[in-house]
C-alpha cells in the first residue's frame, strides 16, 4: 500500500503541498500527449510523401528514368523495407532524433515511389480516396484509442492474415489474375482497417508504461506503424476509388 511519504509506481506524478497528486490523471494526460506527439509525427510523414511524391510526380526525367529502368524501383523497395528494419531493431539504440531523421527519410523514399500513381491515376480520384481514407482511418483509430475491449486476439489474426495478403500479391505478380486482384484488395482494405484500430490501442497502451527519456522514441515507431497503416489501406481503397487517366 502507497502512503504520502511513498511515490505510487509511476515517474509522471507530482508531489505538492497535500501529497502525491493522482497518478492515474498523470498516467491519462501523459498518454494523452505522447499519442498527440505520435499522430503529429505521422501527419508529418505523409506530408513529406505527398510532396516528394508530387514533386517527383512533376518531372518528366524522373518519371522516365523510373518507367525504363525498373532495378530503380525495386531499389526502393528495397531501401523501404531496410529503412523499417533499421528503425525497428535498433530503435533502442539510437538517439531520438536519428530515429526520427530515419522515419522521414523512409517517408521521403515511399514518396518516390508512389509518384506513377499521379501518372495513373486523375488528381481528383486521388484527392476523393486520401479523403475517404482520411475518415476511415480517423474513425478506427478513434475506436482503437477508446475502445474497452482487448484487441490482441483480433490483431493477431490480421497479422497472419497480412502474411496471406502478401504470400497472395507476390503470386498475382505472375499470374496476373483479375478476380485475384480484387479479392486481393478487398482482403487489404479490411485487414488495415483493423490493424488501424488494432496498433492504435497497442500503441495507447505503450504509452501508458513508457519512461520520458524513451518517449521521443515510441513516438517514432508508433508514428510509423500507423503511417504504413494509412498507406496501405490508402492503396487499396485507391483501387476501388481511383479513377483512370486513360
Amino acid at each position: 500500500m502507497y502512503n504520502q511519504t511513498t511515490p505510487p509506481p509511476y515517474n509522471g506524478g507530482n508531489y505538492n503541498n497535500n501529497g502525491w497528486s493522482n497518478p492515474t490523471s498523470n498516467i491519462v494526460s501523459a498518454t494523452s500527449a505522447i499519442m498527440k506527439r505520435v499522430y503529429l509525427k505521422m501527419t508529418l510523414g505523409l506530408l513529406v510523401t505527398a510532396f516528394i511524391s508530387m514533386f517527383c510526380a512533376g518531372s518528366s526525367a524522373y518519371m522516365q528514368f523510373i518507367a525504363t529502368n525498373s532495378w530503380f524501383y525495386w531499389g526502393l523497395f528495397i531501401a523501404e523495407i531496410v529503412l523499417v528494419m533499421v528503425i525497428s531493431a535498433r530503435l533502442t539504440k539510437m538517439s531520438s532524433m536519428a530515429a526520427s531523421l530515419l522515419f522521414y527519410a523512409f517517408a521521403a523514399v515511399n514518396g518516390m515511389a508512389l509518384a506513377p500513381i499521379f501518372i495513373v491515376y486523375t488528381a481528383t480520384s486521388i484527392a476523393k480516396t486520401f479523403f475517404i481514407c482520411a475518415g476511415t482511418f480517423g474513425a478506427m483509430s478513434v475506436y482503437g484509442y477508446f475502445t474497452t475491449n482487448d484487441l490482441t486476439k483480433v490483431g493477431n489474426f490480421l497479422f497472419y492474415a497480412l502474411i496471406g495478403l502478401i504470400i497472395a500479391s507476390v503470386v498475382n505478380i505472375f499470374t496476373k489474375s483479375t478476380a485475384l486482384g480484387w479479392v486481393i484488395s478487398c482482403a487489404g482494405v479490411l485487414i488495415f482497417v483493423g490493424l488501424t484500430a488494432w496498433d492504435t490501442q497497442k500503441i495507447k497502451q505503450m504509452a501508458q508504461y513508457t519512461p520520458a527519456n524513451m518517449v521521443g522514441h515510441l513516438a517514432t515507431i508508433g508514428a510509423l506503424n500507423l503511417y504504413l497503416d494509412f498507406i496501405n489501406l490508402f492503396l487499396y481503397l485507391l483501387r476501388f476509388f481511383g479513377n483512370s487517366r486513360d
